[in-house]
């Protein structure tokens, strides 16, 4: 069974139906029942198409939210081969909450760097629900500085509602690390791919998706703080999120046709909880196509990420 959201009720309601109809079937109590249970996955089939035709703002943050969306190691087992982890910022600690390390992608060496959510409630523990601290970020440095020494393309995966944001990690320097993260990202001559497959948010992701190319899923957003947080700052209303989402323009959609990402990965009707691998597969095909545009470039990848971002917003 899917954790269904609110406004996936009439699909649950078909669904229910048709696993109901099934264990008739199989105990025994029904006969049948094969010709009604086609007709029922048909309507769900066309309720789930409809319900995802024209999804709202709000609608697709909580999509972007599914605790049962792919995650990033998700994508690394799904993506990459002989993926070897690098923990710890060889200052304070290690964060489990972003996952660093050097594998292969289709024969090639890649450094990958990723906001890690969990998918159960002992992982999500585990890995602080995505929300990363500041040697966290000092890990990801690490790894980039280590990636541009030996010439190793960067790949991140952005999945966070936003850093960490409490007391001990202000101590610890948040917005320093962050800042430092950034930066890093700018100064790569290796050429850099960002993914956005969940949440981006804030400066938590900013801080490993300032990247050459950065894509996002269908269903994913970015934005520069949650709908709740801008709702409790601009309203100091919180109910007000469904507002915030859509005057903040953080879907693909929007953010595409604003240029400040390169392109859209499409999701399987339903949204990436309902078919991983095949979202995962997609997200492969767009990183091998732009990594193979990258080997046959002969570009200042570095000049080239910083005119991507000083355009952004221009006018003239």
């Amino acid at each position: 069974m899917y954790n269904y959201l609110d406004f996936e009720k009439p699909v649950a309601d078909l669904e229910g139906k048709i696993i109901e109809l099934k264990k008739l079937a199989e105990s025994g109590e029904a006969v049948d029942v094969a010709d009604e249970i086609a007709r029922l996955e048909k309507r769900a089939k066309d309720a789930l198409r409809d319900a995802y035709k024209a999804l709202t703002p709000w609608q697709k943050v909580q999509v972007a939210r599914h605790p049962d969306r792919p995650h990033c190691l998700d994508y690394i087992n799904g993506l990459l081969t002989d993926f070897t982890p690098l923990a710890g910022d060889r200052n304070f600690g290690e964060d489990q909450a972003i996952v660093c390390g050097f594998a292969r992608f289709q024969g090639e060496s890649v450094a990958v760097i990723g906001q890690e959510k969990g998918s159960d409630t002992a992982s999500r523990l585990k890995h602080n629900f995505g929300s990363v601290r500041p040697e966290g970020y000092r890990k990801a440095v690490r790894v980039m500085e280590m990636a541009d020494h030996f010439k190793i393309p960067v790949l991140t995966l952005v999945d966070t509602a936003g850093a960490f944001p409490g007391v001990t990690a202000e101590e610890r320097g948040q917005a320093e690390a962050i800042a430092r993260s950034t930066s890093a990202c700018l100064a790569l001559k290796v050429p850099s791919i960002s993914v956005v497959i969940g949440e981006g948010g804030s400066g938590g992701a900013i801080a490993i998706a300032t990247a050459n190319r950065v894509y996002m899923l269908e269903h994913s957003i970015y934005s520069v703080i949650s709908p709740e947080g801008a709702a409790s700052i601009l309203w100091r209303d919180t109910t007000r999120s469904k507002d915030a989402a859509t005057n903040m323009k953080i879907t693909a959609q929007d953010l595409l046709e604003m240029k400040i990402i390169d392109a859209i990965i499409p999701e399987p009707l339903g949204g990436a909880h309902r078919a991983p691998q095949a979202v995962i597969a997609a997200a492969g095909d767009i990183i091998s196509r732009t990594m193979k545009e990258f080997s046959a470039s002969n570009a200042d990848f570095r000049e080239q990420r910083r005119e991507k971002y000083l355009a952004m917003g221009r006018t003239l």
